[in-house]
């Protein structure tokens, strides 16, 4: 159970240890049950390159579940893909965030893409970090739908096969 001191500053940088601390202690349980690296997040090039691009569409602003934040559209690597924090280097903003939003500040909406039943942050990683660990289930995102020419129903979030169709295994 976690309990806040009353001081902001000093809740959001525990939170940001916790976060962090979390993602290190299932990195290494998956070392030490010699498994992949399931907890990577995805690319959304690489699966909308395995799928096939056929177009896309905006949605709008929508309030999205963030279990359902499982990838991102830059190269860097700084979340895993349950969107906890892989290094120290992102911790002065994610911090600042989370004072912000502790403080009560609005927190613009984040923007993603949606393949299947998934979706790519765009712009908001650091935001959609802060919910997660903060125990938020939802986010508000501009979401642009992208339409593949496979289906995108065998996309998973937990480590389970990817892209079925595409010939990735399980």
């Amino acid at each position: 159970m976690h309990f806040d001191t009353g001081l902001p500053w000093v809740d959001a940088a525990d939170d940001f240890s916790r976060a962090r601390r979390r993602q290190v202690l299932a990195r290494l349980a998956g070392w030490l049950r010699r498994q992949p690296d399931v907890n990577r997040i995805l690319s959304f090039d690489a699966v909308v390159a395995a799928l096939g691009w056929r177009g896309e569409h905006s949605l709008g602003l929508q309030t999205i579940q963030l279990d359902t934040v499982a990838g991102t559209v830059e190269s860097r690597r700084d979340f895993d893909r349950r969107f906890r924090p892989t290094s120290n280097r992102v911790r002065q903003r994610w911090e600042r965030l989370d004072l912000a939003q502790r403080r009560g500040a609005a927190i613009p909406p984040i923007d993603v893409y949606r393949v299947g039943d998934l979706h790519f942050v765009k712009d908001g990683h650091h935001r959609a970090s802060v919910a997660v660990a903060t125990g938020q289930k939802t986010i508000e995102a501009y979401v642009i739908e992208v339409l593949t020419r496979m289906p995108a129903t065998g996309i998973s979030r937990r480590g389970r096969p990817l892209l079925k169709a595409a010939g990735g295994g399980g």
